[in-house]
């Protein structure tokens, strides 16, 4: 599955592009669905920063999906690297449950717009129901159709919901 969310933000590239990566933990007051974010590890080299954040989302799991998903589906970690001299982070996500099923990955670019940045969010989740494990062969095409479409649902709006949050973390910030 394609995963693509474009969105705009009336505030300057580099800015915005900070705001992402050096303001995330401060971010998840504006971010509905994120109870919060934890940064395990930073590491600068060069023009690039390597940073791993534990997420914790707030969603809520879908009755018919409670069967089969619990809580660790709405914690993943996070893999971001980001390349200042394009303004880009290409990102991994590793779920806490199905990890060895669940393989998701991507790139943002951040462009300039006049005095607006351009959000370009490009990714994939593929989800490979051999690799499900603990689970009855018969229903691994079942679970991965569930989670599959669980992640779907909460994957581009979560992308959305993010950049309507850096906005309003930078809207708040320009008014103190």
């Amino acid at each position: 599955m394609l995963i693509c969310a474009d969105t705009q933000i009336p505030f300057p590239r580099s800015l915005v592009y900070a705001s992402y990566r050096d303001k995330l933990v401060e971010l998840v007051p504006y971010m509905p669905n994120v109870r919060h974010i934890t940064l395990l590890s930073r590491r600068e080299v060069g023009s690039n920063v390597y940073t791993v954040n534990d997420w914790h989302g707030g969603s809520e799991i879908p009755a018919a999906a409670r069967v089969l998903l619990s809580e660790d589906m709405l914690s993943w970690k996070e893999y971001n690297t980001w390349n200042q001299a394009d303004f880009t982070v290409e990102w991994r996500i590793e779920t806490h449950s199905f990890t060895e099923a669940v393989k998701c990955s991507g790139k943002n670019r951040f462009l300039s717009d006049d005095n607006n940045t351009v959000i370009e969010s490009r990714g994939e989740l593929v989800i490979d129901p051999k690799k499900i494990k603990g689970v009855p062969f018969f229903l691994t095409s079942t679970i991965a159709h569930v989670v599959e479409d669980f992640l779907a649902k909460n994957i581009q709006p979560n992308l959305l919901a993010m950049s309507a949050g850096v906005r309003q973390y930078l809207e708040q910030d320009a008014k103190d």
